[in-house]
């Protein structure tokens, strides 16, 4: 039986040929240390990296490439982003519908630094008011952090109405683009972000271990880690060029010439192609199982803007079961439980036994969602007989 994958909020896949190809091409012609040689093939992989921060600049409308730092995955990104900015005594505002790469740094700078953290409320199906945002701004905000989208329940939240607040008070904004960067067009100038954290595997078709924070050139960040560069090896201190300075130790070559590859592959096809493709995918998802007794569907409602995410609950029954019948049973792969943002399950209602979800992606069809419909319909009437 052949696994139809819906969970690409967690990890896209497949990825298309030429992802797989320049990974290959790279171990296998060129896998050398990039900037630690003069040599030939280090300095192909160092093209290699730079190349990469070329297309991730040309994809976020970022004027200096050298303004974004690699990182292994959104969850780096956005602990060099919080624990490099944020000092003792400050206070951050984030949403309710945060992802745990967000609220477990804070709250560690809660408990070890005395930092104040305050979360903004959204409705149940995932909306924020900016207005509720200028309430909890005081004269000792810093940054504010937000998801562009809940990775569960795939509402959008309005990134340049929070930026505009933002700039109004003197305030940093982090943006948390793991379930957009790829899917839905983000300009870091035009919708006022300063710093924004991305995942490499997801949206943007890389692989694992890839991924990435962009640095406004006005913030100077503390490094997360400090060490070689491979460049200003007799200094004693971190280099404080970028993107030097937040990049210690080897980067992941192989991967970011996958990455490239990913970004290439999306820029053919246009991401709001790609939006377009998802936005139908889950709206004909969510068509389906609306008629099912006993089916709740999370997030906002059929025709509304949302990420390529439908969370459901089946009955009283367990999430974590529903997921393990599907894989077992019908061959569709789908992730549950609370998805590493319990304040977002809170929200939903479903904090006690956790939701399923469904994520599409740009290679998934519509006779792959029939079936998924399907399946839910046969267990639903199952659980409730």
């Amino acid at each position: 039986m052949s696994t139809i994958y819906l969970d690409h909020a967690a990890s896209s896949w497949p990825k298309p040929p030429e992802v797989v190809r320049a990974m290959v091409e790279c171990m296998e012609e060129y896998g050398a240390n990039p900037g630690r040689g003069s040599h030939e093939k280090a300095v192909k992989a160092s093209r290699t990296l730079f190349e990469g921060r070329k297309q991730l600049a040309r994809l976020f409308h970022i004027k200096n490439p050298n303004d974004i730092a690699y990182a292994l995955n959104t969850t780096m990104a956005l602990n060099l982003a919080i624990k490099g900015f944020v000092r003792e005594g400050d206070h951050v505002i984030c949403t309710a519908v945060e992802h745990n790469s967000v609220r477990r740094p804070l709250e560690y700078l809660k408990a070890a630094k005395g930092v104040q953290v305050s979360y903004v409320k959204t409705d149940a199906q995932g909306n924020l008011n900016p207005d509720d945002l200028v309430s909890l701004i005081t004269s000792r905000t810093k940054l504010v952090v937000c998801s562009h989208s809940s990775n569960l329940l795939g509402s959008i939240l309005p990134i340049a109405d929070m930026a505009e607040i933002c700039r109004k008070h003197q305030v940093k904004l982090l943006v948390d683009a793991a379930q957009t960067a790829g899917t839905i067009d983000i300009d870091v100038n035009r919708m006022g972000i300063d710093m924004l954290a991305f995942p490499g595997h997801k949206g943007l078709l890389g692989p694992q271990g890839t991924g990435g924070l962009y640095i406004h050139p006005d913030i100077n960040l503390d490094p997360l880690l400090h060490g070689g560069t491979g460049s200003q090896s007799e200094a004693i201190e971190q280099p404080t060029v970028r993107p030097d300075r937040y990049e210690a130790g080897t980067q992941n070559t192989v991967g970011i010439a996958g990455l490239v590859e990913g970004i290439k592959w999306i820029q053919k096809e246009t991401v709001e192609k790609i939006h377009q493709h998802e936005w139908q995918l889950t709206q004909r998802l969510m068509s389906g199982l609306m008629g099912i007794d006993g089916v709740q569907i999370l997030g906002p409602e059929l025709g509304q803007n949302k990420t390529g995410i439908v969370s459901f609950t089946v009955a009283q029954s367990d999430s974590s079961e529903i997921a393990f019948i599907l894989d077992q049973s019908f061959g569709i792969a789908v992730r549950s439980g609370y998805h590493c943002t319990p304040l977002a399950h809170q929200i939903a209602g479903t904090l006690e036994r956790g939701a399923v979800r469904a994520s599409v992606g740009c290679f998934t069809t519509e006779g792959e969602i029939d079936q998924l419909i399907d399946a839910v319909k046969e267990i639903a009437a199952h659980m409730q007989s």
